[in-house]
């Protein structure tokens, strides 16, 4: 009998996180989300038992709480993949970019907390189980991690950076594990918090004129997590129609 997967995705509410657990949930494997909101009633899954936790990742003290919360809906199988994919990007009162000089440090410290220090808890905390399935850990990092971008702010870019060294120091330390650990960057993707002003960045900024898709992001994060990408650790790879360049 063929084993059945398991992953762990966060920020599974909406986009792209949401995308990834329809997806995976499509090939079969059983699938445990966390959000800080309640799954939309939409959701196929939204009223099963055991799938689905809500906790609030920008609070440090209900992180510490999100391992123990979740270990026992695993029931104690392995865990084939960790989707590290909550974030938040918060923006000015009329939408604009906070800057590294304004941003008030509760806003740092909870962008931190969401961003680099729920993947450093979870990823640690589910190590053993990782390692007893030879298992993959994505990171979901961004474009602003690396060059200043005109909508996400200072610590949002910080904590993205940040991430992307996290991930090439676990790579280092998982890989006699067994785990594989690698991030993505994605540039502006089509989803339902795409800031104003996001059509000039594609004008302007992007050599293929177009937003990337919420599945083009999946169907890179399904091969990081395949048998297909098992040489590939510790890498982060931009997903953004050429805004890199």
């Amino acid at each position: 009998m063929t084993e059945q997967k398991t992953a762990i995705v966060t920020g599974a509410s909406r986009g792209i996180g949401h995308g990834v657990a329809e997806r995976f949930r499509d090939l079969g494997w059983r699938v445990i989300t966390v959000s800080r909101q309640a799954l939309p009633v939409e959701c196929p899954w939204h009223a099963e038992q055991n799938t689905h936790v809500e906790l609030d990742l920008s609070d440090l003290d209900q992180i510490t709480k999100t391992v123990d919360a979740l270990r026992p809906l695993l029931g104690g199988s392995k865990l084939h993949a960790l989707i590290n994919n909550a974030g938040i990007s918060p923006k000015g009162p009329g939408g604009e970019r906070v800057n590294s000089l304004t941003t008030d440090l509760k806003v740092w410290q909870e962008m931190y907390n969401t961003n680099f220090y729920a993947p450093l808890i979870l990823t640690r905390g589910f190590a053993q189980e990782l390692s007893s399935a030879k298992g993959s850990v994505v990171n979901l990092c961004s474009i602003a991690g690396y060059r200043v971008h005109p909508f996400a702010g200072a610590a949002y870019a910080t904590s993205k950076a940040a991430l992307a060294a996290l991930t090439r120091e676990m790579a280092a330390d998982m890989a006699p594990m067994g785990v594989r650990v690698n991030a993505i960057a994605p540039g502006e993707i089509n989803t339902s918090i795409l800031s104003p002003g996001t059509q000039m960045i594609v004008d302007n900024n992007i050599p293929m004129r177009r937003l990337g898709e919420v599945s083009e992001v999946v169907d890179l994060i399904e091969f990081l997590c395949s048998s297909k990408a098992s040489y590939i650790t510790g890498a982060e790879i931009a997903i953004d129609g050429g805004q890199r360049v």
